[in-house]
């Protein structure tokens, strides 16, 4: 899959998934156990990867076969050559890809013994990306059957790539009030259980929430439930989607790769529940090896689940 051409330039081809988001540096440690307030814990050596919620779904959706750009900042240092290379090897289109004076965004990740994480993020050039940077875009947007968005970026820029995309794809992490200009534009407003139950101030069977959370406004709406898969609701419908059962070794950017991937196969035109169920087959390869970007499948390796 080639590249963008100049930066700040069209794509030399057409797009399919446009994100608008976050790239950071993931760095990350193995611990025994989790440590509680005030405790300190040894873990193992620190290993650095390629994350960002923005960069982790447009790695997805591109090692699937689709044609993706990234519209974002990163800082001219050397977390930000590292996102550059590997974004680049996947063929993501970064015309848009601005470089920034301040320091690439990090993420600090803890790795527990069952995979799950805790993560904490410094946004870094990632909470420079404005509006302006958003409309300088407007052709690229304008253009892409989808655009995938989520919170680590100004919610003003979010707001401003929503008003412009033929379908938002909005996942709602890290969770924030949102006003209801986006909520509206959401077409899925895709969330996690903790996500939705912070939206809607209590928690709540998953088929329930859905259809509560549908009534505030969304399109549609996705709450994924890990390895339970996840429910859909739209067009008056919800629907529960399976997830293949895997052995867990790590969580990190399991639900990028699904809602990359449900951007992708939502640009090709494929009804939400059919998407869905495509991309948690796409998460639980994800888990299946550490780190985010690294774990990604490609559609063979989905095939096989």
């Amino acid at each position: 899959m080639s590249s963008a051409g100049e930066p700040g330039g069209p794509p030399r081809h057409p797009l399919d998934v446009v994100v608008v988001g976050s790239a950071n540096a993931d760095l990350v440690v193995q611990v025994d156990r989790h440590p509680a307030p005030g405790e300190t814990v040894l873990g193992s050596e620190l290993a650095v990867h390629p994350g960002g919620k923005g960069a982790n779904q447009a790695v997805a959706a591109a090692r699937l076969g689709a044609r993706v750009a990234l519209l974002g900042r990163v800082g001219a240092d050397g977390h930000g050559r590292l996102l550059r290379e590997s974004l680049e090897r996947d063929g993501v289109d970064l015309g848009h890809l601005h470089d920034t004076a301040a320091a690439s965004g990090i993420a600090m990740i803890a790795v527990g013994p069952r995979g799950d994480n805790s993560i904490i993020v410094a946004p870094g050039a990632n909470a420079l990306l404005t509006e302006g940077d958003v409309l300088d875009g407007e052709p690229l947007l304008r253009a892409a059957p989808v655009v995938s968005l989520q919170l680590e970026i100004p919610l003003p820029a979010v707001l401003a790539a929503a008003r412009l995309a033929r379908r938002a794809v909005l996942n709602l992490s890290p969770a924030v009030p949102l006003p209801d200009e986006l909520l509206a534009l959401c077409d899925p407003l895709v969330v996690n259980e903790h996500e939705a139950a912070l939206l809607l101030g209590t928690s709540g069977a998953p088929d329930r929430q859905a259809a509560e959370l549908l009534a505030r406004g969304p399109r549609s709406v996705v709450i994924t439930l890990g390895a339970d898969g996840a429910v859909v609701a739209g067009d008056g419908a919800v629907q529960a989607v399976p997830s293949p059962h895997v052995a867990a070794v790590d969580t990190t950017g399991a639900g990028d790769a699904f809602t990359g991937a449900l951007a992708w196969r939502l640009a090709a035109g494929e009804p939400l529940a059919q998407a869905a169920a495509f991309a948690a087959r796409v998460g639980a390869a994800a888990v299946r090896r550490a780190g985010a970007q690294d774990s990604y499948p490609t559609m063979a390796e989905v095939e096989e689940l």
